[in-house]
Formats: structure tokens, sequence, C-alpha cells
């Protein structure tokens, strides 16, 4: 059956849902893993369009429910372990020295953070691959604190996979409802950036009025 004719009337064909379809069908499961680890590369393709389509082709014997949780995992993990050797060969001697020349903060923050990955790190992972939005970025401090690869492995699979099966099965199980899925995951990340925004707001905020009271006390 051809996967574009069950596709959303009103998704264009040159779209995301389009594109993903197009490689579903021509490749198969190896096309959503294609997919899936070019969305870890560049997070604005949304896994929660990717990854339900991919479970509705399922549905319509495009390709089978193992072989799209299979191929979607392993995409995940590829593209993972590509970002984490970008953190490794950035390094954290750059990592430092770039740091360094940042307005507002502190070589002390970075330490502490470095300290805080050190002892939540394997957490982080596990959790971040399945929080919208970190799920690529988590992998790149993994990298730069040298995380052993084979935890950073295991870890993203574990949690790539929960996150890809629930999204995966999710399409498979609404049919051609399946874009009902996109809906919600991606008021999730519009919940995930407006506090990660606020976060920084506030952090900057503390940092400036801790300058300004520290200015005032050596002027006093």
């Amino acid at each position: 059956m051809h996967l574009m004719s069950l596709a959303l009337p009103q998704e264009p064909a040159d779209g995301i849902a389009g594109w993903a379809a197009d490689l579903v069908e021509t490749m198969g499961g190896p096309g959503a893993g294609l997919a899936i680890a070019l969305e870890n590369l560049f997070p604005p393709l949304p896994s929660e369009v990717i990854l339900p389509l991919t479970g509705f082709a399922a549905g319509q014997g495009v390709l089978t429910l193992a072989s799209a949780l299979f191929w979607t995992t392993l995409g995940s993990v590829a593209g993972a372990v590509v970002l984490y050797g970008i953190g490794m060969l950035f390094g954290r001697e750059r990592m430092h020295a770039i740091w360094a020349r940042l307005p507002l903060v502190k070589a002390s923050d970075l330490e502490r953070t470095e300290d805080w990955f050190a002892k939540h790190g394997t957490k982080a992972v596990f959790l971040g691959r399945m929080v919208p939005i970190f799920r690529s970025l988590i992998s790149v401090p993994a990298g730069v604190e040298r995380m052993p690869l084979p935890v950073f492995v295991m870890l993203t699979t574990l949690g790539s996979l929960i996150w890809n099966a629930v999204l995966v099965m999710a399409g498979y199980w609404l049919g051609d409802q399946w874009e009902v899925v996109e809906t919600y995951v991606s008021v999730v990340s519009k919940v995930v950036l407006v506090l990660v925004v606020v976060a920084l707001a506030v952090y900057v905020a503390v940092r400036l009025r801790g300058r300004n009271q520290a200015r005032h006390r050596r002027a006093s």
C-alpha cells in the first residue's frame, strides 16, 4: 500500500511528514532509522511527527512494528553518538576557554556543573532522552565529560527505546489520527522551553544583582 496515500490530506508533499513517509516507504525500517538519526542531529526535525507516522506505517503493513522500534532506536543511538563525539572532540579545556569569555558567568559555575554531571550524569542522559528539546543536547556534555561510551550507549538506548516505543505505539494505535500525538508532545516541548527561558532569565537577573551589590560595597 502506498504510504503517501495514507498521509494526512493537509500535509504538503514536501512537508516533514511527506519527507518521512517517502523515506519509510522507500527504505522501510532503515528509512525510519535515518529520519530519526537526522532528527537527533537537527532537533528542528520533530520526532513527534516522524515516530507516530512510522507507527502508522507499521499499522498499515509498510513495515513491522518490531522493525519500526528497532530501526528508530538504532537511529536515535547513532545520532546521539555523533553528538557525543562532537562533545568529546570539543573538550573540557576548550569549553573552559569559551566559558571564561562569556559575561555573567564564572569558572566556578562551570566547575559546579561538571560536579553535578559527574554525580547525576547517568540519570541526566537516561531521562534526557525522554525530554523534548534536550533529547539531543544532553549528548554533548556527556561527550565533554568523557562519560564511558558503553555506559552512554546503554543509557541512550534504554531512554530512546522508551520514548520511541511510546510515540510509535501511539501512531500504531491511533491509525490515521496519528497527528494527535504531535499536538500533545508539542505542548510539552513549549512548556519545557518556557521553563528553560525563565530559569535563564532568573539566573541572569540574580547574577546582575550580585554584581551591582558588589560594586556598591566597593564604592562605599
